[in-house]
């Protein structure tokens, strides 16, 4: 078995300092044990760590490189991941609780993948353009008027990741911020810090400045509420729950940070009425997705009421067939919850569904099989419409509502009748139905006949799913000003 990565200390302006918080518990939430303790920073060390981006972003020594250089740097970054990626899998699995699946996935090597994609695309995108303004404005009264637009960087960025996909997420946040020319704070769930120290070891080995990556951990919330409102701090790039997400809004807003915010959904996989066979495959799709644990997993299934008995039969075989246990078998394909506190919430979403009218068709508790870790059995739930609690709320866990509908006018009503809108799936042969009916559903990402995730193309939430965009052209336009240059002759 490979060992788990080495680092344990918070990484502050170029060195490995001795954290001044009290040790933080690492913990597998497959088996309950502790993993490892790693060294917290005090909220003065948290100061120190933006105060040494402030000081890196303002020496212009990173943000003043050609990108060419800065590409250099982060492109050995990434080698650095790729070298030690045996230790950075087994890293996830304790920590995370990630399985072999979703570590060939997206919990590792489709991050790294993508980063690498992430460069080259930047690489494409012009520093500066120039405004589309017709001859006329451009050349008047004998003199002759340029109007360029220019790409800078935004400036010192916070970066607050979430705990389900956490190396995926970092790197999300840490690699566009840099090759833009940002400094930046990271700052990981105090679940998943491991995987976030990491970054202090590859910016060592690639000979990236002091203090335009440090990485800070709390078993609190101090640290983050001070990264969100410190006024040498000019963005917050956050993944998490919209609860929290309104928070850092209110924190930022004293002075005016601009925010970019991934936060909670309730997406939908809608079959349309010729493709319900297609149904019951979308039941794994959500439980082998890490445990459900995803912002995006669409855990709301609607389809015809007059096939959804079938629907639910179907379902609850698969279900019952499906491994369940410890990432440590490759051929788990569920693995668990990150902490018992969030397997209670699926175990009191799962009893006031059945309270307001709802039935556990499978599942439902945890499974007598597995008496140690922090298991919650595939659950699927016969719901009798879109008001049931566990329609409504983001559980974040391997549970799925099937809802049935008459129309497609209805299914989309359902769909939207949410105050979420990050992601969507809709099934259907004939794509030009099934397209037309996905520009009807109000969220940043809608799949149609499938699943897709990609470096090139930008997504986020409308509503309270968040703002701004990650991934592709937005996501790397997210972190830089943009600033309109005039120039005209004397």
């Amino acid at each position: 078995m490979s060992s788990i990565i080495s680092t344990r200390a918070p990484y502050i302006n170029g060195k490995f300092v001795v954290g001044e918080g009290d040790p933080l518990a690492v913990v597998n939430p497959a088996t309950e044990d502790a993993v490892t303790d790693v060294e917290t920073t005090s909220i003065g060390q948290v100061q120190d760590a933006v105060r040494a981006a402030r000081d890196a972003f303002d020496d212009d020594t990173w943000t003043g490189s050609d990108r060419r250089d800065r590409v250099r740097v982060v492109l050995r970054m990434l080698d650095y991941f790729e070298e030690h990626r045996d230790e950075l899998a087994e890293t996830l699995r304790q920590e995370a609780g990630a399985t072999a699946r979703m570590l060939g996935s997206a919990q590792l090597d489709q991050a790294i993948l993508q980063m690498r994609q992430t460069v080259d695309l930047y690489l494409t995108l012009p520093e500066q353009e120039y405004s589309p303004r017709p001859l006329g404005d451009a050349i008047s009264s004998n003199s002759v008027a340029l109007s360029v637009m220019t790409y800078e960087p935004v400036g010192v960025v916070s970066c607050i990741s979430a705990y389900n996909y956490p190396f995926w997420i970092n790197a999300w946040k840490v690699f566009p911020a840099l090759l833009t020319g940002n400094t930046v704070v990271l700052r990981p769930s105090p679940f998943t810090p491991l995987s976030a120290l990491v970054f202090g070891d590859a910016a060592e080995a690639a000979g990236l400045p002091a203090g335009v990556l440090n990485v800070v951990v709390e078993s609190g919330f101090e640290g983050s509420a001070l990264m969100t409102s410190h006024p040498a701090v000019d963005q917050i790039s956050f993944t998490g729950s919209t609860a929290v997400g309104r928070m850092i809004m209110k924190q930022a807003s004293a002075t005016t940070k601009r925010v970019m915010l991934e936060l909670g959904g309730k997406s939908v996989q809608l079959y349309l009425p010729d493709a319900v066979d297609r149904a019951p495959a979308g039941f794994p799709t959500v439980f082998a997705n890490h445990a459900g644990q995803a912002c995006v997993a669409a855990t709301r299934m609607l389809v015809p009421h007059d096939r959804k008995a079938e629907v639910l039969e179907k379902g609850a075989a698969i279900a019952s067939r499906l491994t369940v246990g410890n990432p440590i078998d490759p051929r788990t394909l569920v693995g668990p919850l990150i902490s018992a506190g969030q397997r209670e919430r699926c175990e009191t979403y799962v009893k006031d569904a059945v309270a307001h009218g709802g039935r556990v068709v499978a599942g439902g508790g945890r499974p007598k099989s597995l008496p140690r870790g922090f298991y919650f059995e595939p659950t699927i739930l016969d719901v009798p419409d879109n008001s049931n609690p566990a329609a409504q709320d983001e559980i974040f866990g391997p549970v799925v509502t099937v809802i049935g509908y008459d129309t497609i006018d209805e299914a989309v009503a359902i769909a939207n009748d949410s105050p979420f809108g990050l992601s969507g799936q809709v099934f259907g042969p004939d794509l030009v139905q099934a397209t037309e009916v996905a520009t009807r559903i109000r969220a940043g990402a809608v799949n149609v006949n499938g699943l897709a995730a990609s470096a090139y193309a930008s997504s986020g939430g409308y509503k309270q799913s968040g703002l701004g965009r990650e991934r592709g052209v937005d996501g790397l336009r997210g972190y830089q000003e943009i600033k309109h240059l005039s120039v005209s002759n004397w």
